[in-house]
């Protein structure tokens, strides 16, 4: 079986009963960071499995072949990411396709993840909504990312290095228009924060700051509602 398992993104008392046992039974773990994922075992007092390695970006492929071959033989493998759900802005796809195609069973155990926390915490319509994930670095790309939204009646909800919040929010107010919008940092931590305003507010808050820790950016989707009037006066 190859188990899929949501850890916290930031308060440990957020994980779940059941990815407790799932963690403390598994034939081996995959983790994104194998610092991080230690660290969360001793918490839980699980001792560490002999299979415990670093499945990232970068040996996906590598490492992806390893799992394969220890669930072929029968083994439980417990996949998870630094915080989160493994394959959501992580790794975590690619093994799941190997498994499947390979007809080897696949769980998920849900947990927490930002992006909900993040749309509620935002204010802003949960009806429906669209996470993109990471926008590009680069300048060109990242406008395109933002145009590509610029119809679209959703909210938008994305992650974001915090070296690059405020190349995001000003990329997004020129292309989608002066809207709604959060900027929610170390969601769950003990320094949690969430800036809520419109774009133009947002932009002129995290202009040449230097943000530290997680974080995630809700925006209004195409709608007259929660774009900031202008006065023609």
């Amino acid at each position: 079986m190859l188990y899929i398992v949501a850890t916290p993104v930031g308060n440990l008392e957020d994980i779940s009963a059941r990815a407790i046992r799932v963690l403390g039974e598994a034939d081996g773990i995959a983790c994104e960071d194998t610092r991080r994922t230690r660290g969360l075992l001793s918490h839980l007092k699980i001792p560490r499995p002999s299979a415990f390695m670093s499945y990232r970006q970068g040996v996906e492929s590598k490492v992806g072949r390893q799992l394969l071959g220890l669930l072929e033989k029968g083994r439980n493998i417990a996949v998870c990411s630094d915080g989160g759900y493994p394959g959501i802005s992580d790794p975590g796809y690619r093994v799941i396709a190997a498994a499947l195609k390979a007809g080897i069973d696949v769980e998920v155990i849900p947990g927490p993840s930002a992006v909900p926390i993040a749309l509620l915490q935002s204010g802003l319509p949960t009806s429906s909504y669209t996470f993109k994930g990471y926008p590009p670095r680069k300048p060109g790309g990242r406008k395109r990312f933002f145009e590509n939204e610029s119809d679209m009646p959703h909210t938008l909800v994305l992650f974001e290095s915090p070296y690059r919040v405020s190349a995001s929010l000003e990329a997004a107010l020129s292309m989608l228009g002066d809207r709604k919008a959060a900027v929610c940092i170390e969601l769950t931590k003990k320094f949690e924060r969430v800036s809520r305003g419109y774009l133009s507010d947002l932009v002129g808050e995290f202009e040449g700051v230097k943000v530290k820790g997680e974080v995630t950016i809700v925006i209004a989707g195409n709608n007259p509602k929660f774009r900031r009037k202008i006065d023609s006066k």
